[in-house]
């Protein structure tokens, strides 16, 4: 079961309902919904999105109860008891990986940016003071970010920074929220909370996935997911 681009742009399409997975995702979800991983969640946008992060884990040996997809996603944190992941891969006592799966759409793109950009810093931030605290033990965890931004007039048309107290930095200025939200996603690589991020536009009429920035594309987040399995792999994992 080899993850390849064609899986990406497929799971990118079902995001919109523009495209079926039902042969595939029956495998998958047959795979990962014994014991306590739990079902795909029927219905929602990003479950073609969660199956196939889950391949890359089956495929690595991992076994299905390891592979969180639907309940059994929350992971303590360090200003709060404990937050809801999208997507979670515990075993032998380590967090493998833990995935956020987000999007944003029009016709608010302002405020949804807003709070989308609050709930990525919050949830790493969280968790790695957790992790700094010693509530992980096993392994250091790795976090992945995975981004759609709704291809349109609106998320492309250049933003005017409000004035403020005090002005904004420079980079910001004559940005669309598409730009915007690659410059973020970088930091937060740069910044290690997150080990990986994928971002791409796309939309309901046009869902296959554009890769505006090449750091951030599906072939690095892909690479980087494989390089932590073959980084656990070699440290006996999963064993």
């Amino acid at each position: 079961m080899t993850v390849t681009r064609q899986d990406f742009e497929d799971a990118v399409a079902a995001y919109w309902g523009a495209k079926e997975l039902q042969r595939e995702q029956s495998a998958i979800k047959a795979a990962v919904g014994a014991g306590t991983a739990g079902s795909v969640r029927g219905g929602k946008h990003f479950d073609a999105i969660a199956v196939l992060l889950s391949k890359f884990f089956l495929d690595a040996g991992y076994p299905p109860e390891s592979i969180r997809v639907g309940k059994g996603l929350e992971l303590p944190g360090y200003f709060r008891p404990q937050k809801q992941w999208d997507l979670v891969v515990v075993h032998r006592n380590t967090l493998v990986a833990a995935f956020e799966l987000k999007a944003l759409g029009g016709p608010s793109f302002g405020n949804n940016y807003n709070n989308r950009v609050e709930e990525a810093l919050g949830s790493a931030v969280d968790l790695r003071h957790a992790a700094l605290a010693g509530m992980y033990p096993g392994e250091e965890p790795w976090l992945g970010y995975f981004f759609i931004m709704q291809d349109e007039a609106g998320s492309r048309r250049p933003v005017r920074p409000a004035e403020g107290a005090l002005p904004v930095e420079g980079v910001w200025r004559g940005m669309s929220y598409q730009e915007r939200f690659g410059v973020f996603c970088q930091r937060l690589l740069s910044e290690r909370l997150y080990d990986a991020a994928c971002y791409i536009t796309s939309s309901a009429t046009d869902p296959k996935p554009h890769e505006p920035v090449h750091r951030l594309d599906w072939r690095h987040f892909s690479a980087a997911i494989n390089a932590r399995l073959a980084y656990l792999g070699d440290l006996g994992f999963p064993g």
